[in-house]
């Protein structure tokens, strides 16, 4: 890592990288709103927008409102154009990979185990903290197919700021949420055997061929372990704190034909209302490839 802002030990890279990224934060969700023509033949300006909000806080909006929001494959043609290539495989997703976040009307069934398939809210989290590190998820996509009839917002905070946050209140913070077993998640049992095995990793990582900082958390307390040290504990009360008053978190809710495209920053969703025949509707995909702009593929 040297030479990194992310080390430690280098506070000169830091403080550069740091300020700059703080000075270029949009302090607004409108900055993040990118109008686009037709997701799945991006303009070369349209892809240069989309390029400059996720180089300033890691995640944008594109908005195609005017196309039938519904229609599949207007998020899947947008993600390939921005390097989004290799969807994560759940057995909850559609036969696409996309997955169809909506309530479901059977809560005993296999969907309504799962909060973002009810009504309720969820709490901040990045996508795949479960995943073992050959599986992260670095890439993340919500398109909305319909919005509530009331709430189902959701917050958003780049990864990026909450580690500056974190770290400027102490680098001892930060070095305690990047160690290999800060967080562990609980093996999740099945009637018959073990479903998914533990799994255990920091918080905070460093991709260690390309230097670009990750991030796996979630702020629920069911189904986790935390690290017991004090040290841990310490910056994980910190991190609460930070995640409920930050001031560069931003609120966006999503309407028909908008996305949120993003390198797996922070995110929260509000509790919502809906009814059977407004039913609030998104498309999910998470993938392992970070966002790519250059030269559109074919």
């Amino acid at each position: 890592m040297s030479g990194s802002p992310f080390d430690l030990a280098n506070e000169t890279a830091y403080r550069a990288w740091r300020d700059t990224k703080l000075a270029g934060y949009p302090r607004s969700v409108d900055e993040l709103l990118v109008p686009v023509a037709d997701p799945c033949r991006l303009a070369a300006g349209e892809v240069d927008a989309l390029a400059a909000r996720c180089a300033r806080a890691n995640m944008a909006i594109y908005d195609a409102g005017h196309l039938p929001a519904a229609d599949k494959s207007l998020p899947h043609q947008l993600a390939r154009q921005l390097g989004l290539v290799h969807l994560e495989g759940n057995y909850l997703a559609d036969e696409d990979g996309l997955s169809s976040i909506t309530p479901t009307d059977d809560e005993g069934g296999l969907r309504g185990e799962f909060i973002p398939y009810t009504h309720k809210p969820i709490n901040w989290h990045t996508d795949g903290y479960y995943n073992t590190p050959e599986r992260r998820i670095l890439g993340m996509l919500l398109h909305c197919a319909q919005d509530a009839e009331t709430g189902g917002e959701n917050r958003l905070l780049d990864h990026e700021i909450a580690y500056i946050q974190l770290r400027d209140a102490s680098p001892e913070h930060v070095d305690a949420l990047m160690q290999a077993d800060a967080m562990t998640i609980p093996p999740r049992m099945d009637e018959d055997d073990v479903s998914r095995p533990a799994q255990s990793g920091p918080v905070f990582a460093v991709d260690p061929t390309d230097g670009f900082l990750t991030m796996r958390y979630t702020a629920r307390t069911r189904s986790i372990a935390w690290r017991s040290d004090a040290r841990t504990q310490a910056a994980l009360r910190t991190f609460a704190e930070i995640l409920t008053d930050s001031e560069y978190r931003l609120t966006a809710r999503l309407r028909p034909g908008m996305g949120l495209v993003c390198n797996n920053i922070l995110h929260t969703r509000e509790p919502f209302s809906d009814s059977p025949g407004h039913r609030r509707l998104l498309y999910r995909g998470r993938y392992y490839d970070r966002l790519r702009f250059g030269t559109l593929p074919a």
